[in-house]
């Protein structure tokens, strides 16, 4: 795993929180909060896709294409979409919880 699919995972999980923040109302922990676990959820997410689907993320795998053009859009693609995922998954979950046990 390189630096600029953790950046990618990172920036797809804040997303995914932000939106998970303000799209279930349950779970919305401030903008602060939403971003935290939305990132810490992005890496899970975009760690548990490339475990999964490794054929669907060329660079990950070491594809020679993706590694000779120096970066590979689907993959990068990937990476947001799985850490977009787990933000808002873990974003969602830990805020429910958060608000149902700080009444």
């Amino acid at each position: 795993m390189d630096l600029t699919s953790i950046i990618a995972q990172v920036v797809g999980g804040a997303i995914g929180g932000a939106g998970g923040g303000k799209v279930i109302s349950g779970g919305n922990m401030g903008t602060a909060g939403n971003l935290i676990a939305g990132a810490v959820g992005g890496i899970a997410g975009g760690n548990l896709l490339t475990t999964l689907l490794p054929g669907l993320l060329g660079a990950a795998t070491g594809d020679a294409g993706a590694a000779a053009s120096g970066m590979d859009i689907g993959a990068l693609a990937g990476q947001l979409v799985g850490g977009g995922v787990g933000g808002l998954v873990v974003q969602t979950i830990v805020g429910m919880l958060k608000n149902k046990f700080m009444k």
